[in-house]
């Protein structure tokens, strides 16, 4: 089957108030220094779905899939933007798991099950060109690099559609500017110093460890980080423990493995405060995802279907603090 063409669509905004009624003022002020207003003639109106809805019609006559860059309060929210019967956007974004600012399989599996159950294809995403960076956001400052490879196998192996930011499967990291003469973004030169902008998560893409990253000759628009000289696409090909080949092994299970594109989902361990685990099915056969979020070793034990015996490993790597989670399994138990 061919691929189908790609759109894309930002869905609050395409629909005003009829009367063009100002939006009611709030206590306080931005951190730019406007009035608080209420959003509520604006954004999120009923028209936005008729548009999506006659969007819709002309991308299903297309062959083409609509992506919505849709930032919402909650999965609830999130549900509108499929319509009624999955006749708005087929991946409107979730972007839930943004708002997760720590490893904490609770909060994640919370999220998880929201997503999974929202009556769509969940379309997950952890950083993108407006956020911090996820290696930054997760990160403890020593253990970065195995809290990125924990990322990848997590958002990577969910049922859904992963929305990859360039530079997270190297393990890119925020260059967040030090002084307001260096900030490029007009919202961070408005909003100096409690808006900084989003300078550091869109620098130049990390190539080699030559002159600025390997991106251009020339002085770029915004600096590359001092870690260029490390995280780079050409320095991490020749590692097998770096971040990039994490990344290329996850996704070559991602592309040839049936049940990783096509199967269920089943939390396993609920009460696991350490490890976020799942199983992911189809017809017959499964993967088990353990993701140790603990700073030591863990071993925790499933119920699985099927006989007990060994688990063959399709990628593994240490965890948060260079230990693991050592798995086993017995059968499930009803």
């Amino acid at each position: 089957m061919a691929s189908p063409a790609s759109g894309w669509t930002q869905s609050t905004r395409c629909s005003e108030d009829p009367d063009l009624r100002d939006n009611p003022v709030l206590p306080g002020t931005t951190k730019f220094g406007d009035p608080n207003t209420e959003h509520k003639y604006n954004t999120k109106l009923p028209g936005v779905h008729d548009v999506l809805q006659n969007l819709r019609k002309v991308a299903d006559e297309s062959n083409a899939v609509l992506i919505g860059e849709t930032w919402t309060k909650d999965i609830a929210e999130l549900k509108q933007y499929y319509g009624g019967k999955n006749k708005e956007l087929q991946m409107p974004m979730d972007f839930m798991f943004t708002r997760v600012d720590k490893l904490d399989p609770a909060e994640f599996r919370r999220q998880i099950a929201a997503a999974d159950t929202s009556g769509g294809w969940p379309t997950y995403v952890i950083s993108n060109h407006d956020i911090e960076r996820s290696y930054n956001r997760y990160g403890d400052g020593t253990h970065n690099d195995d809290i990125a490879k924990l990322m990848a196998a997590l958002y990577l192996t969910l049922r859904g559609t992963p929305i990859m930011y360039y530079g997270e499967e190297i393990g890119m990291e925020n260059n967040n500017p030090k002084r307001k003469e260096d900030v490029k973004d007009p919202e961070g030169r408005t909003g100096w110093p409690k808006e900084i902008g989003r300078d550091g998560e869109r620098t130049p893409m990390q190539w080699d460890d030559t002159t600025n990253a390997g991106f251009s000759t020339h002085d770029p628009w915004l600096p590359v980080p001092p870690s260029y000289k490390t995280h780079n696409v050409a320095t991490e090909s020749k590692d097998p423990n770096s971040v990039l080949e994490f990344y290329r092994k996850v996704l070559a299970q991602r592309h040839t493995n049936p049940v990783l594109l096509e199967g269920n989902y089943t939390a396993l361990n609920e009460d696991d405060a350490n490890i976020l685990s799942y199983l992911r099915t189809y017809k017959g056969k499964s993967v088990l995802v353990a993701l140790n979020m603990a700073t030591s070793s863990q071993k925790p034990t499933f119920k699985l279907p099927g006989s007990t015996g060994k688990l063959k490993s399709l990628v593994a790597t240490q965890g948060v603090a260079s230990n693991g989670a050592e798995v086993s399994y017995r059968r499930w138990e009803s």
